[in-house]
Order: structure tokens, then sequence, then C-alpha cells
């Protein structure tokens, strides 16, 4: 008896994504009586947990093959192979090529080829060939960008990802204008390095050049969404749309990382404390209603507590409104790995410290909200979110997939409350 095939996806919304690509991909060979596993690499947690998943995996799906991907597989070869649950190790780009899929396909193969399938991802030069229409329900994500052509000391998934390359404006327009008619109302830009789109590019544009012609070229889409960012890379033509253009949501995620100049520099990013600081008070020059997110690592190697602290006050100094909270851990290869530690109890203290301060600007954001009046795109019947990504409660069913203006009467845990 045949079963479908199974998906777990850890780790970040462009395994997510590639995730629905793969489904595709392995519904077209036919495959079945399989479990898929989507691993993350970016910290040494992500990595256990995917081993933990694993073993979980095969008790509850007994005869299944199961075959491991992601950057985990792309990084840890050997440490999934060597894993009795394990049938098939598969990198990341081979995870996207029909004839992968197809030779998975006959369970009498398994023995007869090789173990682990992970090529050299420095070595891919094409751009995403696996364009999917339509992930998520009624906000649809779009791959734009893979790779990073930076070397962070505490990062490993360039390893996992290869280098920097971008789908061609075209081909981007081309999807989005397949996603509007498909009856989507916000579409999200998404990327691994996303402020390096075009860099591989002829006439090399930027960033900004894309946003600007998806919205000149797509006029009937009401809302588009770009990921995180690196806000040093933000060109002009990207701060532009941010002051102009009314249907670029009013909401950045920023790759701060820390906020100690110190700490910058040993984690060998591209800016300074004092260029975050500059980026958020030009963008809500610009844009007054914007709100910012951003990553920050608590407990980096050779991390002072008079450093830490300078992470804790740019939240405030930034005006960040969502955290999200990374406490460091060394990853094998990686420069940071081999600098002097901060002892866990340190790193798990001031982790939950930073995020203590993020709940305090949360809470202030929230509270800024109320007997305001916001469009909100309606995700389930009692669920949407606001322009600025900022969760908002029905109390009473509403039409999936519409943009409604609705007045917040106040708040519910982390969330807005539709009045």
């Amino acid at each position: 008896m045949t079963a479908p095939p199974v998906f777990e996806t850890l780790g970040c919304r462009l395994n997510a994504y590639e995730t629905e690509a793969m489904r595709e991909l392995a519904a077209q060979a036919g495959l079945d009586n399989a479990v898929i596993v989507n691993t993350c690499a970016v910290t040494a947690e992500a990595v256990r947990k995917a081993r933990q998943d694993i073993r979980r995996l095969h008790r509850e799906h007994p005869g299944a093959q199961i075959i491991v991907t992601g950057c985990a597989a792309q990084t840890e070869p050997q440490t999934f192979a060597e894993m009795p649950e394990v049938t098939r190790v598969i990198g990341n780009a081979e995870k996207m090529r029909p004839e992968t899929w197809a030779s998975l396909r006959a369970p009498d193969l398994i023995g007869q080829t090789e173990k682990i399938r992970v090529d050299d991802i420095m070595s891919v030069r094409e751009t995403a060939g696996h364009l999917i229409d339509g992930f998520g329900r009624h906000r649809a994500y779009v791959q734009v960008q893979n790779g990073c052509d930076h070397r962070c000391t505490f990062c490993i998934i360039p390893f996992g990802r290869g280098n920097s390359r971008s789908v061609p404006a075209g081909v981007v327009v081309d999807q989005i204008r397949r996603l509007v008619d498909r009856g989507f109302r916000e579409v999200v830009l998404t990327g691994v390095d996303l402020t390096s789109w075009g860099a591989d590019l002829p006439a090399r544009p930027r960033l900004g050049d894309l946003v600007l012609r998806i919205l000149r070229l797509v006029p009937d889409l009401p809302r588009l969404r770009i990921s995180s960012i690196d806000s040093i890379e933000a060109d002009e033509a990207l701060m532009q749309a941010i002051a102009t253009e009314p249907r670029l949501m009013p909401h950045l995620h920023l790759s701060l990382q820390h906020g100690d100049d110190l700490i910058l520099k040993r984690m060998k990013r591209r800016h300074l404390r004092e260029d975050a600081i500059a980026f958020c008070e030009e963008a809500r020059r610009l844009r007054p209603d914007i709100v910012l997110g951003a990553d920050l690592i608590a407990g980096f190697p050779t991390e002072t507590e008079a450093m830490f602290d300078n992470s804790v006050r740019l939240v405030a100094e930034c005006g960040l409104t969502f955290l999200h909270v990374f406490p460091y851990s060394p990853r094998p290869g990686t420069p940071a790995a081999r600098m002097p530690q901060v002892r866990g109890p340190v790193i798990r203290d001031r982790a939950a410290r930073l995020r203590a301060a993020g709940e305090v600007a949360l809470h202030r954001h929230l509270a800024a909200q109320q007997g305001q009046r916001h469009r909100v795109l309606t995700e389930g019947p009692r669920m949407g979110r606001t322009e600025q990504f900022t969760e908002v409660v029905f109390d009473t069913g509403q039409p999936e997939g519409q943009i409604l203006s609705v007045v917040i009467a106040g708040t519910e845990g982390d969330r807005l409350r539709a009045a």
C-alpha cells in the first residue's frame, strides 16, 4: 500500500518556500512512501533538532524512505548519512532538480546509488528554476535571490546556500502577475541576502529597481512586502520606494545582529552602530508609519556586559518593534567558533533579557494603535495583519483574503483586537 510523501520543514521562510517546490517535484516524479526533512543549519541547536525529528519521523512512518535535505544536509552530509534511519542525503542544489526525485521513486534503487548526493554548492550559478505559484493562502512568497557572498564570522549559511545569485526581474514580474491573477492580495519578496539582488545580473540592478519595476508593471497588486534586508546595502531606489509607494508595505526586518561596534567588527558585519541608527531614523523620516524589526545575537564570543547593553539600548535607539533574538551557538568551521566563548548560562540570560526588551517595545507599539484605523489583510476568518505586519484578531468571522479597513479596539496578548 502506497502513501503520499510527508514533508517536514525546519528553519526559515525560504526553506518553507522550497518545500512547496519539492512537493511539486515529488508529485511529478510519482514518489510515495517517503519522508522528506528540509533542514536548517543556522545554529547547532537547529542541527540537533533535525536529528531528533528524523528519529521521531522514522518511528511514525515505518518502512518509508527518510530523505534529508536543506542547509544542514549541505554543510554536514556525513552527520545525517551516519544515522541508520536515513535513506538518502540530498544537497540544496540537488533537491531542486527533477531528475533527483525521479531517481528516488523506485525503492529498489536505494542500494544501487550513493547515500550522499551533495555537490559543491559554491559551483552553482543558476538562479531559481523552481518558482512556484501560490505558497501561502492569501499572501504569496516569491524567491528572488539565493545564496550570500558575505562571510560573517558566525554564519554557516553561505556554505549551505552558495554564492549570491538572482532571479531576473522579468521572471519575477511574470510570476507576480500570475499570482495576482490567482487572487493573491499580497506578495513578499524573499531571499538569503535580499539586498544583494541584481549584483550578478547584466547592468547590476539593485533591489529598489526591482521593487519599483514590480509596482509599475503589476498595477493590480495591492500590497508588496520585502523580507529581511541588510540596511547598509539599501539603495537609493529602495529608499525612494519606501518614501513614495503606498503599495510597498511600511515594515522592514533588518539584519542588525548587534549594537556594539567592536562586536560588529568581530562579526565582520558591514555596518556600525551609528549606521543602524541613522538608517532607522531616515526610514522613519521617509515613512512615518514604518515599523522596524531586527535580528539580534546575544552572547557572541568576547561579548562583555557593557557590549551586550549596547544591543539592549539599540532596541530603543532604533525604535525596533519585532525582535528575532538568537542565543549565540558556535558553528564548526566558522571563525567565531575559534574565538573566546561566553559561558552558556550567561548567553541564555542575555538572550532572555534581550527578548524582554523586545516584548516591552512590542507592547508599546500595540498600545499606540488603540483607536487607530488600519487596513488589514484577512488570513483566516478571525485573523489578519496590518500593513505594518502586526497581527489583528476579530471577534466575529470575516471573509478571507480581503483587505478590510478596521479600527483597533485594544490588544489581546501580542496581537491587536479589531473593534
